[in-house]
């Protein structure tokens, strides 16, 4: 009786012992190739908003996709929850879509996450985009629609063929992207947008609360991209003036003058605009002048150019720059005195060059 309860514990921790080895030899299994149907990644930014895409990517290896291989219309899993469900959008685990911030697909409102992107196709080439919040699911197994975040109905396109199935971006412009899954010879087009401009500058306003907001230049860029893309001036205003506080200069100052004048401000915007001026170096006036020459204010550039002139008069660059303000006004005479005294002080030679080519369109050499 003893010898054969000491076998069956013998037994027993055999068996224990090929368990425990069974279970460590599976935990570590090396990560190896993905064959067939390689996993693959796909990014865009749109704004400062990300799209993701992660999924598996079948072949066609000659086989009938649509309607054989990936069913038409809404199909029940002979695996899983039995549910009626639609196509995976490639192979093995989910397709998995992560937006970083709030989207618009197909015309419906997704907040920013990640989730199942599955499609489905119809025999006349039409079909649906659906997006599940239940992404860590293994493909359409154990798809439940109530986990639905949105659906959306699409219009196929027939394109080349295309072996291995590919998700790529398209169309693509400040506010959105036409996200595209490519097989066979079809084309499955999703519209992607974001609010880029409420994006950015609510993003601006989370920033300059941490690093950006201990330069001048953090406030500086927030405040031209408001200014540049015509929205939230009085947010604008308020960067600028932060921008200053820290950097009292003629890009600064310029800066709060431009939004100033996009708001209708005249008034004060010349006021700022003359306190830019008065800290202005040299190629800053400069390159104002130009600014000026380039809107049509001829008059006002010679004004700015002329001002450069009293204040470095040494500079055969400046005396150039007024010569051809007024050589663009048409005023002959005032071009030619410029441009001669601009050769009268050693020019270096791109400046030399264009004071003489001035003269000689002139006649005066």
């Amino acid at each position: 009786m003893y010898m054969l309860l000491k076998l069956s514990a013998m037994r027993l921790a055999t068996i224990s012992l090929i368990t425990c080895t069974t279970l460590t030899i599976a935990k570590a299994q090396v990560t190896l190739p993905r064959v067939p149907s390689p996993a693959a990644s796909v990014g865009q930014t749109v704004g400062i908003s990300t799209v993701t895409v992660n999924y598996s990517r079948p072949s066609v290896k000659g086989r009938e996709v649509w309607g054989k291989l990936v069913p038409y219309g809404w199909n029940v899993q002979g695996f899983g929850a039995g549910n009626s469900a639609p196509w995976r959008a490639g192979a093995n685990e989910n397709t998995v879509i992560k937006f970083s911030h709030p989207a618009v697909v197909e015309g419906h409102n997704v907040p920013a996450g990640s989730y199942g992107l599955f499609f489905v196709i119809n025999n006349d080439n039409t079909g649906e985009v659906i997006l599940s919040k239940a992404y860590k699911s293994w493909g359409s197994f154990f798809y439940d629609s109530t986990f639905d975040e949105m659906r959306a109905k699409i219009k196929l396109r027939d394109i080349a063929p295309t072996e291995l199935l590919t998700y790529d971006f398209g169309d693509i412009t400040k506010t959105s992207a036409e996200l595209e899954l490519n097989w066979e010879k079809k084309q499955f087009p999703v519209k992607i947008e974001f609010a880029v401009d409420n994006i950015v500058m609510e993003n601006a306003t989370e920033e300059l609360k941490s690093v950006a907001g201990f330069n001048w230049q953090g406030y500086a860029s927030a405040a031209n991209y408001a200014l540049q893309n015509k929205i939230n001036y009085d947010q604008a205003v308020i960067w600028a003036d932060k921008a200053i506080g820290q950097n009292n200069s003629f890009n600064t100052l310029s800066l709060k003058s431009n939004i100033l004048t996009a708001m209708g401000k005249t008034a004060d915007a010349d006021k700022v605009m003359k306190d830019a001026v008065d800290v202005g170096t040299e190629n800053e006036l400069n390159n104002y002048g130009y600014q000026l020459i380039n809107q049509k204010q001829e008059d006002k550039a010679i004004e700015i150019l002329t001002l450069n002139t009293q204040r470095h008069p040494k500079s055969a660059n400046v005396w150039d720059s007024l010569g051809e303000a007024y050589a663009l006004k048409g005023d002959k005479k005032n071009a030619i005195i410029n441009f001669k005294k601009s050769l009268s002080l050693n020019p270096a030679a791109p400046v030399k060059a264009n004071s003489e080519k001035y003269l000689k369109q002139l006649g005066a050499m």
